[in-house]
């Protein structure tokens, strides 16, 4: 069956010596695999490795058939044009950090449509602005709302914050305790949006400390969760 769906690449990987496996989040169908044959050989045809650029939106027609692994690509053609995500240093290493976070975060192969707007409205904003320091921590912090734990925010004058339960805790008893410096940052991003984000002023000590702690959040919440391999790479560039 022909599907016409919008799409979001989440990761590509060279296949022999002329194809190309691409992972996406879509629209219609959640996530997808599609096998790219013969990209890197011909120059013919609408389907071109150009296209795949990590967190790429795309309008995908595709080739859909329920007991096939690898999805068959028809048609492609660009979705959202970014203006600077992949041509900015600084965004591309976002881009890179975001997508090994999302690609193992969001597993379901069907469609959700409050998770896939709120990532394609997200990567537009970031695309569009010069103050984004601290993007990542607000993008990541919003979408466990999506994944299904955000942080339950009934108690939230309480003094520590509980990773396990995902709620705010008045003893801090639990080897899962948020205090202190990121407690207070926490409290701070869960009350705010983007457009509202450089205003919170946090140095690259406390951005690394606060992002450690919700990828533990994302461990303890999401079986399988594996930290990014850029991590070590991305908080370099951020410090």
């Amino acid at each position: 069956m022909l599907i016409d769906t919008h799409a979001i690449v989440l990761s590509k990987t060279k296949y022999r010596d002329h194809d190309l496996i691409v992972r996406c989040y879509t629209k219609e169908l959640g996530v997808v695999s599609f096998l790219l044959k013969g990209v890197f050989k011909s120059k013919k045809g609408q389907v071109k490795a150009a296209y795949f650029q990590l967190l790429s939106q795309l309008q995908l027609v595709v080739i859909y058939k329920a007991n096939r692994s690898l999805q068959i690509i028809k048609e492609v053609r660009l979705g959202n044009i970014y203006t600077s995500l992949h041509s900015n240093v600084l965004k591309s290493s976002i881009v890179m950090f975001l997508a090994e976070v999302l690609t193992t975060a969001i597993k379901e192969e069907e469609p959700n449509e409050p998770l896939y707007s709120y990532v394609e409205t997200a990567l537009l904003w970031l695309d569009t602005h010069t103050k984004y320091a601290n993007f990542h921590l607000l993008f990541l912090l919003k979408l466990t709302r999506y994944l299904g734990f955000y942080p339950d925010e009934t108690e939230d004058n309480y003094n520590y914050f509980n990773l396990r339960e995902g709620k705010f805790d008045a003893k801090g008893q639990d080897v899962y305790i948020v205090s202190g410096v990121d407690l207070l940052l926490l409290k701070q991003l869960l009350g705010t949006t983007f457009d509202e984000l450089s205003a919170i002023k946090i140095n690259s000590k406390q951005r690394q400390a606060f992002l450690h702690m919700i990828l533990s959040y994302f461990e303890l919440h999401l079986g399988g969760f594996r930290l990014p391999k850029s991590l070590q790479v991305f908080n370099q560039v951020f410090n």
